[in-house]
């Protein structure tokens, strides 16, 4: 092997690969039970975030960036003047196993650009996955990037050798990829989608029935969506996130903020990318729709189509539904209790929990991790002012942004990051 021209590679494809940011290593639980390499189990892999929220935890990679697709947001499109590069399936392979062996990483994340068709690229991507673990008895965590229009005996493989599948619907509507991406069509993402779906149910199935049932893409599946690069509304891009889940079962839809990297009179102008703060407000709104019982509808409507940048989601439906508050935390359903902004779901079963034994107060909520500055103003416990219960919604939200504010200010407040399941919607 020509290491200088591997490492060449690796710097090329390495860094091609850094705008697909769905891939998560969560939910992976493969066992190492015959003495092999590596472990996707919770022990066996380490998430790494960075700054903003990406998971740098596997070795991520495309196995080419060569590609017949000329999609006018891609780095990698075909008319772009960039260095090529591609591996052979062998030298993902090798560079899996002795990045392993060094604990650089504790995976594989592999996408591709597409060259000659999708059959032809999809292969390959299997036979990585495929090598690693029948001939290198590798156990770790296996996330292939799917390819658009790859056949169902393909993607049944897939499934057989990776850990989770992952299908990019890259631009949200059908009308904005076929501006800048007439060569593809959402139908072309959704049939692997569907297929994929549908043996991941089977599998289980057939698993109940006999315990010798190989597992098929346990980690699921999962896409993303790129903001901003079309000029869909939030609203548009929550109700797509919301119909895969519920019709495809996709674990995570993942949100990617536009990077301008051309002149295009079709695309942003260059200087001009997506705020952070806009990826991060929808994060939370999927958030809410996951884990918080919220429906697309009510997060946003037709007429209010953009979250608002300066509260979080659960925060700005309060505001916008003042009259359903305040809830009584000693008597008010679960639905509800997980509505008021500040509580978050671990906190929420908590009150429940406890409210069976004693008179909630002030101090007996925020011991479970309640953000009280900010709850107080949604709820009824023993010894809560109501005064500030009947400010109307424009007065309150400028109160709790102030008291959001100096805290930030004060390098000594105790500021909870997003990261915390308590935290992540206050």
């Amino acid at each position: 092997m020509n290491y200088e021209r591997v490492k060449e590679k690796l710097e090329i494809l390495a860094d091609a690969a850094k705008y697909d940011v769905s891939c998560s290593s969560s939910g992976g639980n493969r066992k190492n039970t015959n003495k092999g390499l590596g472990d996707s189990s919770a022990s066996g892999i380490c998430h790494t975030y960075t700054e903003d929220g990406r998971c740098v935890s596997l070795l991520k990679i495309l196995l080419t960036n060569f590609c017949i697709y000329d999609c006018a947001y891609c780095v990698t499109r075909k008319s772009n003047d960039i260095q090529r590069a591609a591996f052979t399936v062998d030298e993902v392979v090798d560079l899996t196993i002795n990045f392993y062996r060094r604990n650089y990483i504790e995976g594989l994340f592999l996408s591709s650009g597409i060259f000659k068709n999708a059959d032809y690229t999809m292969e390959r991507l299997v036979l990585v996955a495929k090598k690693l673990r029948l001939e290198h008895n590798f156990n770790g965590y296996i996330h292939l990037k799917s390819i658009p229009d790859a056949s169902d005996e393909l993607m049944r493989e897939a499934g057989l050798y990776a850990d989770r599948l992952s299908m990019n619907l890259e631009i949200p509507t059908e009308s904005g990829l076929k501006l800048l991406a007439p060569d593809k069509n959402h139908q072309q993402m959704i049939k692997p989608m569907g297929f994929v779906k549908n043996e991941i149910l089977v599998y289980k199935e057939e698993k109940k029935k006999f315990k010798s049932t190989p597992k098929f893409a346990p980690a699921g599946q999962s896409t993303q969506l790129i903001i901003g690069a079309t000029q869909e509304t939030d609203f548009q891009i929550i109700k797509v996130a919301d119909h895969f889940y519920n019709d495809f079962n996709l674990k995570r839809v993942y949100y990617s903020g536009y990077v301008p990297i051309s002149n295009d009179n079709r695309l942003p102008p260059l200087g001009s990318q997506v705020p952070l703060i806009r990826e991060n407000r929808l994060y939370q709104a999927d958030w809410l729709m996951r884990f918080y019982g919220f429906k697309a509808d009510e997060i946003l409507e037709k007429n209010n189509p953009f979250l608002d940048l300066e509260v979080d989601p659960k925060l700005g439906w309060a505001l916008r539904n003042i009259d359903k508050f305040p809830v009584n935390l000693q008597f008010g359903s679960l639905e509800m209790i997980l509505r008021v902004p500040g509580i978050g779901v671990k906190s929420a079963y908590k009150i429940i929990n406890a409210r069976r034994f004693q008179s909630l107060t002030l101090e007996h909520i925020k011991k479970m991790g309640v953000a009280s500055n900010r709850a107080k103003y949604f709820i009824t416990v023993a010894n809560v002012n109501k005064s500030l219960q009947f400010l109307d919604s424009i007065n309150l939200k400028n109160i709790i942004l102030n008291e959001t504010k100096s805290k930030f200010e004060n390098p000594f407040s105790n500021q909870l990051t997003l990261l915390n399941d308590d935290s992540f919607l206050r």
